[in-house]
């Protein structure tokens, strides 16, 4: 079997994406897939999604995959996802919907397909991650990618765990760059820093998983890439719950 973590990320990037391909080729919606024309689009171009493996225009792919209102979403999902997935790479889907488009990956509800289904967009994301913190310049920000990720799939630490174990420069710079975006979200608002389509309880397990770890791990990487002293205070202070934060004795220290 093919060891595609041992890969080098681009060319393990383009096998996820011709392996989506040619598992996710051929499918379709169901025959009697309906949505409204006045909110969602005409009569055409929903008969497409209907027609296997045909390419459809940037704009219906965005409001195919951004509607929730389909009859049976994972068969539409799936119709899409070889084209969705290549329009993410490509940084073609907004920074503003990039959070969204991980919940329309879940509302495909791939862990729950074929094996051979599950199997192909688990590494698609695993590839696509990978290949982000290796680049110093990704075509979509590693923390927008990291949010994608953790919504398409419901976790944070195997993400997590990939950037910890990839330990070089690139990903340390992207690490600053997460940090100076997320910390005043799970620092100053204890919540998570991008939204979340779950319960509260999730929300808040997830906000602190990802508060912990950066307590844990990020420091070291931080002041390595020449972070600052009150962003390194920022960061420690994740590592405390929400009260004892208010009660640190230098979170006067903290500008914002």
């Amino acid at each position: 079997m093919m060891d595609f973590g041992r890969m080098p990320v681009q060319r393990r990037l383009d096998a996820a994406l011709e392996r989506l391909d040619a598992t996710f080729r051929g499918l379709t919606a169901r025959p009697d897939e309906h949505n409204c024309e006045c909110h969602w689009g005409s009569a055409e171009e929903l008969a497409l999604l209907k027609v296997p493996d045909v390419e459809l225009d940037p704009d219906l792919l965005r409001r195919t995959w951004q509607a929730s209102d389909w009859a049976d979403s994972p068969s539409v999902i799936r119709r899409i996802l070889p084209q969705f997935a290549a329009a993410l790479v490509g940084g073609l889907v907004d920074d503003f919907d990039i959070e969204e488009a991980g919940r329309a990956i879940a509302r495909g509800r791939w862990e729950q397909g074929p094996a051979e289904e599950a199997a192909a967009v688990q590494e698609f994301l695993h590839a696509w991650w990978a290949h982000t913190l290796a680049d110093p310049g990704p075509a979509v920000p590693v923390y927008l990618v990291l949010a994608l990720c953790a919504e398409a799939t419901a976790t944070l630490a195997p993400w997590l765990g990939t950037w910890e174990a990839a330990a070089h420069t690139v990903a340390d710079q992207h690490l600053m760059e997460a940090v100076t975006q997320w910390e005043y979200d799970l620092r100053g608002e204890d919540q998570l820093p991008w939204t979340s389509w779950r319960d509260e309880d999730e929300e808040a397990a997830m906000r602190a998983e990802l508060a912990v770890w950066l307590a844990r791990h990020a420091p070291a990487r931080l002041r390595a890439h020449g972070a600052s002293e009150e962003l390194l205070h920022h960061v420690r202070l994740l590592g405390l719950a929400e009260a004892d934060r208010w009660d640190d004795p230098h979170w006067n220290d903290c500008t914002y």
